[in-house]
């Protein structure tokens, strides 16, 4: 019985992915950059913030739940419009597939907080909610 019930979750949260999914882009939530990496990397250094990348795949229910409902929370995106320059790629387009290899990205989401040497700070594997990933991220604001 237990296993019924959280395949049937799984099979409506699943299901409900593909119903809306943001830009990432709302109002109130993280301002992604439509930059390159080496943008990112330069903008980093230049206002010695930290680069806070979101490597997703198109197909990746997880990634969509995060886009509906915490990547648009007025509060998620005031820590990070104001503390991190906010790049969102998927991994599997354009430079994705580049910055995959050399993160070493095998799940997804796995979000990173890197420097402007494009070194890792932080790795953040899988789907959070907005209080434990503002909980990730705390020990990184300014």
């Amino acid at each position: 019985m237990k296993l019924f019930t959280l395949l049937t979750l799984f099979t409506a949260i699943f299901t409900l992915s593909f119903v809306y999914t943001p830009s990432g882009n709302e109002p109130g939530g993280i301002d992604f950059q439509d930059i390159t990496f080496q943008q990112a990397l330069d903008r980093a250094k230049k206002e010695k913030k930290l680069i806070f990348l979101d490597a997703y795949a198109e197909w990746c229910g997880p990634c969509k739940w995060m886009n509906a409902n915490v990547f648009t929370d007025q509060e998620v995106g005031s820590l990070f419009n104001e503390n991190f320059i906010n790049l969102k790629m998927d991994m599997e387009k354009g430079e994705g597939p580049e910055i995959a290899r050399k993160y070493q990205v095998r799940a997804y989401p796995t979000m990173f907080l890197i420097d402007s040497e494009g070194k890792i700070v932080k790795r953040i594997l899988g789907a959070k909610q907005k209080k434990d990933l503002i909980s990730e991220i705390k020990p990184f604001l300014n």
